[in-house]
């Protein structure tokens, strides 16, 4: 068996379509607080950008764990 996480930022861009970065393997633990943080320095260096356009607001930060069991 193996469990992986990952942590999906969801973002709103300026043509107001949803986008979500997803970062591997996040530290245990992560408050909300911790997560919105860092989400709004994203949008505020504006440092991604996407068809859309720029990511213009935070919309929910959420740790995706999966687990995969190999079938012998």
């Amino acid at each position: 068996m193996n469990t992986e996480k990952e942590l999906e930022l969801k973002f709103k861009n300026a043509s107001g379509k949803n986008r979500t970065l997803t970062v591997k393997d996040p530290k245990d633990g992560l408050t909300k607080e911790e997560v919105d943080a860092a989400m709004n320095a994203i949008v505020a260096a504006n440092v991604f950008t996407s068809n859309g356009g720029d990511l213009v607001e935070a919309v929910e930060g959420r740790v995706r764990t999966t687990t995969l069991d190999v079938i012998d």
